[in-house]
């Protein structure tokens, strides 16, 4: 069982590193399948916020020598929902979660991809600068 429990943190770590990668083979792939490039691209979103939150959370960590990446981001995601749901409800009178959490996510998308190019940019910078040193 400790074999497959390492063998999934591996895949998703590779996946992570360029989550590029994974959203071109989804995208690409699963609009041939579908035939739908609109659902191919919310899929490929979807799945790729989720690499890309672990590489952002990361990328966090390494830079600023802190374990608040991750609960940082969760925290920021909470903290949307909370001010889309009451927008929701003052708008329309009722909260409907699924919206929601979908808005959240596909906002954390992109949130995380600019944050995934500034952090790596920021991480190679400090590499380079700290060999040459």
């Amino acid at each position: 069982m400790e074999t497959i429990w390492e063998s999934i943190k591996y895949l998703y770590a590779y996946l992570a590193v360029l989550p590029v990668i994974p959203f071109a083979v989804i995208w690409y792939g699963y609009g041939a399948i579908v035939q739908d490039r609109k659902k191919a691209f919310h899929l490929a979103m979807d799945i790729t916020t989720a690499l890309l939150i672990g590489c952002v959370a990361v990328l966090f960590d390494n830079i600023f020598g802190s374990h608040f990446g991750l609960y940082g981001i969760l925290l920021f995601m909470i903290l949307g929902g909370g001010l889309i749901g009451n927008a929701q409800f003052r708008k329309r009178g009722s909260v409907d979660a699924k919206k929601i959490f979908r808005a959240v996510w596909r906002l954390s998308f992109f949130s995380m991809s600019f944050l995934y190019i500034v952090f790596m940019i920021i991480a190679i910078g400090m590499k380079i600068f700290a060999s040459g040193a």
